[in-house]
């Protein structure tokens, strides 16, 4: 009787201690999040690398400087401020104090969430939040050897067709006259 008793509390905490792993696993999306997270921290190492991306950060979010820097009090990197503001974004009335503290009390629980978690949560998918976290950490390592990050190149291309439709880029404006009337 008591070997039958061991056996299935044996067996009924080994069956918690596999579900409780199984939890704690990291789906395939929240590991590529972490990865590009990690490259914005690793980028953010020296002086100049964290001026880079805090401007990154403030010109892809909308954010100012303080609201990064109260992030970073809390012990934040900056890959991960970068998945805060991407998500808070994606909430009703986007990147605010109350949502971005809606973010962070999620992640923080009590229990602890996973960013697919937090991300289910907020009701939306974490695909767009890995791609603008991606886009983040491309531009500014672009920005960091030198090369223009995706928001200048957007701007150069807005730029240049708002010319062309105004007639000031050579694009659509006409340097040869037209002629509206008859036998031309």
């Amino acid at each position: 009787m008591k070997r039958s008793r061991y056996i299935i509390v044996s067996a009924l905490a080994l069956t918690l201690t596999m579900l409780s792993a199984a939890w704690a696993v990291e789906t395939k999306e929240e590991k590529s999040l972490q990865k590009e997270s990690a490259e914005i921290n690793a980028t953010a190492d020296t002086e100049k690398g964290a001026m880079v991306v805090v401007q990154r950060l403030g010109k892809e979010f909308n954010v100012t400087d303080t609201q990064i820097q109260a992030l970073r009090d809390q012990k934040l990197g900056f890959g991960e401020i970068a998945i805060v503001f991407s998500l808070a974004q994606k909430m009703t009335g986007g990147i605010t104090d109350a949502n971005i503290q809606s973010v962070m009390t999620l992640r923080e629980g009590p229990p602890t969430m996973g960013w697919g978690e937090v991300a289910k949560k907020l009701g939306t998918k974490l695909g767009p939040t890995i791609s603008q976290v991606k886009s983040v950490n491309m531009d500014t390592e672009r920005e960091m050897k030198g090369g223009k990050g995706q928001m200048e190149r957007d701007q150069e291309r807005h730029d240049e067709r708002h010319g062309e439709m105004s007639g000031h880029g050579g694009g659509m404006g006409n340097d040869k006259g037209t002629s509206h009337g008859k036998g031309m």
